[in-house]
């Protein structure tokens, strides 16, 4: 009985894990509002809230690790003016923060900078939100180390129209990552202004369409390295500055190298005026297999030693055969002049690939990029793509096996595929396995835990097909 007891003491004396909180919100519940759960969450704690209005609602978040997010769609934080200490609808002072399916609207204060989301801690990461009619969407200032991933978000109608204030204003974190996302309409402000010293821009419409009246669609004030891949860049008639991409036009404070890639996009000028792209002469430019239509100059005064190759310029915007230019389609077909005529960009200096992997699809969402031989110029690739569906479709299923470091996969009858490939997470194909008429593969996926199984059927016209499994 005494050993027993021993026994049971140091049983008690272990660490016992503390379990995260999830906090329900809504309509009926214990939390009517999510303000009200904003002091009583702490670190790790999971707030769920179900969709609706939360009119006048502001609030401050200062634990770590949280997720917050919107439950049966979009949790609307309807501001009616009002803002959490004069800054925002939301001001986020923990670290590591995740926020999803979060409207936030009108926010206004009397400095005319209120924002959706006021960042002051470090790392956040944004998705599936929506912010309008704010004086700034997003808000950040100079904290470090950081980075904030911003995805599948809309941003419209954000700014107080004096020039100052944008639908997102990025202050000198480390890195801005901002991916399949639709920023438009911003008013009299930048769609994107972002002084990150690294800002990785993919796969975004960026755009002030036939009424807006924003001006960059995107400013990269401070210069730093930028990847602009696979965006749709759209500048309407009525665009208060004539040119569409600026870049270290406020001084080059940020770390260097100071280096811009833009690769594989499309910029579509209805002004009759302007340049696509405007930096200081000092910086490296690297420019591939981007589409320029319209109005005005690639550059209005180029850079020292500049690198570019493959790009379609051309003042006549019909001339570029998009599917619906007028609806702000700009796919293209085999007729373009855009079509077969890229090259592959490399990598950049810093060893980051410079390939689109990925295409935009409207709204705020994408799909792989189909990879064949000949490139095509601009945001989008000829051949034929499917979205990412589930584990089974498209003459394929896929059945993890128990050992945990393979995947089996079985063929319909018919489907023929000549490859499968694994991606990771951000496209890219990390490996590629051919078929040759197997009914089945048994694939080797350690270390690969995320991404998507490719299958490309090859045509009897050298095209290629090409469907995608979400692993």
């Amino acid at each position: 009985m005494h050993a027993l007891l021993q026994l049971s003491g140091c049983l008690l004396l272990l660490p016992i894990p503390i379990r995260a909180a999830v906090w329900q919100v809504g309509p009926g519940l214990t939390y009517t509002s999510p303000s009200q759960v904003a002091t009583l969450v702490g670190n790790g704690d999971t707030v769920d809230i179900v969709a609706g209005v939360y009119p006048s609602d502001v609030a401050a978040w200062t634990a770590d690790d949280l997720l917050l997010r919107g439950v049966g769609g979009l949790a609307h934080l309807e501001s009616n003016g009002l803002a959490w200490g004069q800054k925002a609808i939301w001001v986020i002072q923990g670290d590591r923060t995740t926020v999803e399916w979060i409207e936030f609207s009108e926010c206004s204060v009397p400095d005319q900078n209120g924002a959706g989301i006021r960042q002051e801690g470090l790392d956040l990461t944004v998705r599936h939100c929506y912010f309008h009619d704010n004086e700034n969407g997003i808000l950040a200032g100079e904290v470090h180390p950081s980075t904030m991933v911003i995805e599948h978000s809309e941003f419209g109608y954000n700014g107080y129209g004096d020039g100052y204030s944008h639908n997102l204003y990025i202050g000198n974190i480390d890195s801005l990552i901002f991916r399949f996302n639709f920023s438009h309409h911003a008013n009299v402000g930048h769609e994107l202004k972002s002084r990150a010293h690294v800002n990785m821009i993919e796969y975004n419409r960026l755009s002030n369409e036939a009424d807006g009246m924003a001006s960059r669609e995107i400013d990269l004030p401070n210069g730093g390295q930028a990847y602009l891949i696979g965006n749709v860049i759209q500048q309407g008639p009525a665009g208060q500055n004539s040119n569409m991409v600026g870049y270290g036009l406020e001084g080059l404070i940020n770390p260097g190298p100071h280096r811009l890639y833009a690769v594989h996009n499309t910029l579509v000028n209805e002004k009759t005026v302007g340049t696509f792209f405007d930096m200081p002469t000092s910086i490296l430019f690297k420019a591939y297999n981007n589409v320029l239509a319209g109005g005005g100059s690639f550059m209005s005064t180029w850079p020292f030693g500049p690198d570019t190759l493959a790009n379609v310029r051309n003042t006549n915007i019909s001339a570029l055969g998009f599917s619906d230019a007028a609806n702000f389609d700009y796919h293209i077909d085999v007729t373009s002049p855009a079509h077969g005529v890229g090259y592959p960009a490399g990598v950049a200096i810093s060893g980051y690939p410079l390939g689109a992997w990925c295409e935009y699809v409207h709204p705020m969402d994408s799909v792989i990029r189909c990879q064949h031989a000949t490139l095509d110029a601009g945001a989008f690739e000829t051949c034929t793509t499917t979205a990412i569906a589930e584990r089974t479709g498209d003459g394929m299923r896929l059945f993890p096996n128990p050992a945990q470091d393979r995947l089996d996969v079985s063929f319909a009858s018919g489907s023929d595929p000549d490859e499968v490939g694994i991606l990771d997470t951000q496209g890219r194909v990390l490996r590629v396995w051919p078929v040759q008429g197997s009914p089945a593969l048994s694939l080797d996926v350690r270390d690969l835990p995320n991404g998507a199984l490719l299958l490309r059927t090859k045509g009897a016209d050298g095209s290629r097909t090409c469907t995608f499994l979400k692993l």
